[in-house]
């Protein structure tokens, strides 16, 4: 696959205990992109942050530090970007959605 040039970047901003259908919903959104042929995906775990709720979530605080902040970052094309975007609405009730306009310098796998 070749995504040189101009494609689009999804951002997702959730909570780490977010669930959907009783599983975790970073690894849920993982393994749908996967199933639908994106080029890749990767999540970020923050260290503290805080969303609509306007809670703080932090490492330092044992009690909260299950539902720390978590950031999928996928890069495709704009079809592939908004095939994913279509089944998220189901999955996510809480968080941030972000897509912004990118430039793909370089993409290249690794020989398995």
């Amino acid at each position: 696959m070749n995504l040189e040039g101009p494609n689009k970047r999804l951002t997702i901003f959730i909570g780490e205990s977010d669930k959907f259908n009783h599983k975790t919903l970073y690894e849920e959104i993982v393994h749908l992109a996967h199933s639908l042929g994106i080029a890749g995906v990767s999540v970020f775990k923050g260290i503290e942050g805080y969303g609509a709720s306007s809670h703080i979530h932090t490492t330092k605080i044992l009690t909260l530090s299950q539902d720390l902040p978590i950031m999928i970052v996928i890069v495709d094309t704009e079809q592939n970007i908004n095939k994913l975007l279509n089944k998220l609405d189901e999955m996510i009730s809480e968080g941030m959605i972000i897509i912004d306009d990118v430039q793909v310098h370089k993409y290249i796998g690794r020989n398995s």
